[in-house]
């Protein structure tokens, strides 16, 4: 597993789905608010804390946004909202404070929420999203086990073995079948499985 320095790599501790309480719902809220001088993700929210419960009841129960209960509002407007947070950047910058070591206790309460999110979201922010993942250690954020999936900094890493082999390929033909299965399974490795199973996926 490829992190950052100070970034340990780390599963969620499973959480089952509640009503955000006041003081969670408090320290989540600048996430989710516009800063001064600058435009929210979206037009206002009537009741945000509402809002934000409902993504999060579809995200720990991974379902298809239609299974929301109708009382905690309309599914697709829940499934709107989630999408244009995932594209300005919001569940990316609520990843990055989970996983700051000097996280606050209270934001950190919510981390197995936010990489439920995080993971369903991955659907938009694809590769690039994929990989701040692997860099901050965020095991429950990945869609399944690290080694099945793509590795684009081990890739950079394992550049120089790959010209080892390929010179050595050169240099002795002979051995030109066993470097071809060392490269094939590099290959694999690196670029991880195209379909993980769902029973693979973090808790």
């Amino acid at each position: 597993m490829l992190s950052r320095p100070g970034y340990p790599s780390t599963y969620a501790t499973t959480r089952p789905w509640d009503h955000l309480t006041p003081s969670e719902f408090a320290v989540l809220r600048p996430f989710f608010e516009a800063r001064p001088g600058q435009r929210g993700p979206g037009r206002p929210i009537f009741d945000l804390r509402a809002r934000l419960d409902a993504i999060f009841w579809v995200a720990c129960h991974n379902g298809p946004w239609r299974n929301l209960p109708p009382e905690m509002g309309p599914a697709d407007t829940a499934s709107r909202q989630f999408r244009r947070w995932a594209h300005a950047g919001v569940w990316t910058r609520l990843l990055e404070a989970m996983a700051h070591p000097d996280c606050p206790l209270m934001l950190r309460r919510m981390h197995h929420w936010v990489c439920r999110c995080y993971r369903r979201a991955l659907r938009i922010l694809k590769l690039p999203g994929l990989v701040l993942a692997q860099r901050l250690g965020q095991l429950s954020a990945m869609p399944g086990p690290w080694w099945l999936l793509p590795k684009p900094d081990l890739s950079e890493k394992w550049l120089p073995v790959f010209r080892y082999l390929f010179e050595r390929m050169r240099q002795d033909p002979k051995k030109l079948r066993s470097h071809i299965r060392e490269l094939k399974w590099m290959h694999r490795f690196i670029g991880g499985r195209v379909h993980i199973p769902k029973y693979l996926a973090p808790p």
